[in-house]
């Protein structure tokens, strides 16, 4: 078994509150031309969630369940930081008090952190409502592996995504797919992954398809080929990360799904194995496969 310094990591409490779609103007205009009035980031998310499909929404940077934030920008920008995916969210005050909930992803530029709750919690929540965070993750290590930097994630949900060792000394990850260096987009030059998120472009529907990225869903796992995200974002051959799905596709130029990074590799200690079942939402046990 895998061993990792989980009990060397602090568990410590951040607040963000359900944060209020924003809208500077109506019009998104798309990489073909057209204008559109969509809904985008921000607000309760009543039927997306992780586990649902993250292509194909009449909707642009759709955000599954919850999007939340902290009105203060350096208290945001500890939220955004230390919220790691798979941490335990409590909801602290309002109709749902007490609820339990998992985080998703962070989402960057717009700088929310995203909750995943059951339906009949999302049916109680209001925008303003206050919700706690157990953050911890954030310099996570796995033992033996000292070329695989770790962001973003809980050890917990680590320790479920089902990563070994393989004979040859690397570590095998199981991904929902696999994406090429050149279908990444927005986040690109990022001076860190340690929040927030980048993007799969979505504009070459030929291209999603050769690389069975047509039904990437919230909550995949997935493997980004050579991009390096050590210090920030960047190309680097024969690197490797592995990150998650965290909001939806987008009709914006360079735009698509974005993956908040997980794991980071810059020398093949990381092997992808495409699993169909390689999502949060199954590891969380928030859904069923």
């Amino acid at each position: 078994m895998l061993k990792i310094n989980k009990d060397r990591l602090p568990i410590i409490s951040v607040l963000g509150e359900i944060s209020a779609p924003g809208m500077r103007t109506p019009y998104r205009t798309g990489f073909d031309g057209v204008s559109r009035v969509v809904a985008g980031t921000g607000g309760i998310t009543y039927n997306a969630r992780i586990g649902d499909p993250a292509l194909g929404w009449v909707g642009d940077h759709v955000e599954p369940a919850v999007s939340s934030k902290n009105k203060d920008e350096n208290s945001n920008s500890a939220y955004n930081t230390l919220s790691c995916v798979g941490n335990v969210a409590y909801v602290v005050d309002g109709a749902a008090k007490g609820a339990k909930g998992y985080v998703t992803g962070t989402h960057g530029g717009i700088e929310h952190v995203l909750i995943d709750f059951a339906p009949e919690i999302l049916e109680k929540l209001v925008v303003g409502d206050k919700i706690q965070v157990r953050a911890t993750g954030q310099g996570l290590e796995i033992e033996g592996f000292p070329g695989i930097k770790c962001m973003n994630l809980d050890p917990d949900l680590f320790l479920r995504m089902g990563a070994k060792e393989a004979g040859d000394g690397v570590l095998e990850v199981p991904v929902a797919a696999i994406v090429p260096a050149e279908l990444m987009g927005s986040g690109i030059g990022a001076a860190t992954a340690e929040r927030g998120d980048y993007d799969i472009t979505t504009q070459d529907a030929d291209a999603l398809r050769e690389h069975g990225l047509e039904n990437l869903r919230f909550g995949d796992i997935v493997a980004v080929r050579d991009r390096s995200s050590f210090y920030g974002r960047s190309y680097r051959k024969g690197a490797i990360e592995i990150g998650v799905v965290v909001h939806s596709d987008s009709k914006i130029s360079g735009h698509g799904p974005g993956v908040t990074t997980l794991l980071t590799a810059n020398r093949g200690e990381i092997r992808p194995v495409l699993d169909a079942g390689a999502n949060i939402a199954f590891y969380l046990g928030v859904r069923e496969p």
